[in-house]
């Protein structure tokens, strides 16, 4: 998936304004890296066609999926973690679970009310190191299916 697209799906599972994007990129950017703006928000969330659309860098949208944890589940003791210059659906996935507090049985129940199902051992596969022997790579459709799935869960119930 492109960083633009989760981007724009993590904002809207939460509804986030503006704002909050911006506050979230500020406590999830390390001291030296200048501040994200309005302007640069609203061109990563336009679509692709649009001609103002620009791209989100891995190492922003590790900011700001650094600055998710943060804001969902507080300040780690020590410093801040610094953003993935590179970023794969396996890390994209694992910072979103660690954001939610998620363990492997909410992320199977997230996956399976979009029908998408899973063994814990092939979820387990997605957030080993690269290195080892059962380490899977994420697709796509996975994490477009958790994100989704997150979209039934959060969405449904502010609608209710």
């Amino acid at each position: 998936m492109n960083n633009n697209d989760v981007l724009r799906r993590v904002r809207y599972i939460f509804d986030f304004n503006d704002s909050k994007m911006i506050a979230i990129f500020a406590v999830g950017k390390p001291e030296n890296e200048q501040a994200i703006s309005r302007a640069h928000i609203s061109d990563w969330l336009k679509k692709e066609d649009d001609p103002s659309h620009k791209v989100c860098t891995d190492m922003m949208l590790a900011t700001f999926l650094n600055g998710l944890i943060i804001e969902k589940r507080g300040v780690r003791e020590g410093s801040i973690a610094l953003p993935e210059k590179r970023l794969t659906n396996n890390t994209v996935f694992t910072k979103l679970k660690i954001a939610l507090n998620f363990k492997a049985e909410d992320v199977l129940g997230v996956l399976e009310s979009t029908g998408h199902t899973l063994s814990k051992h092939e979820l387990s596969a997605f957030f080993r190191n690269t290195g080892h022997k059962h380490y899977r790579e994420c697709k796509d459709q996975v994490l477009r299916n958790f994100l989704k799935g997150l979209q039934l869960k959060y969405r449904k119930a502010k609608l209710d």
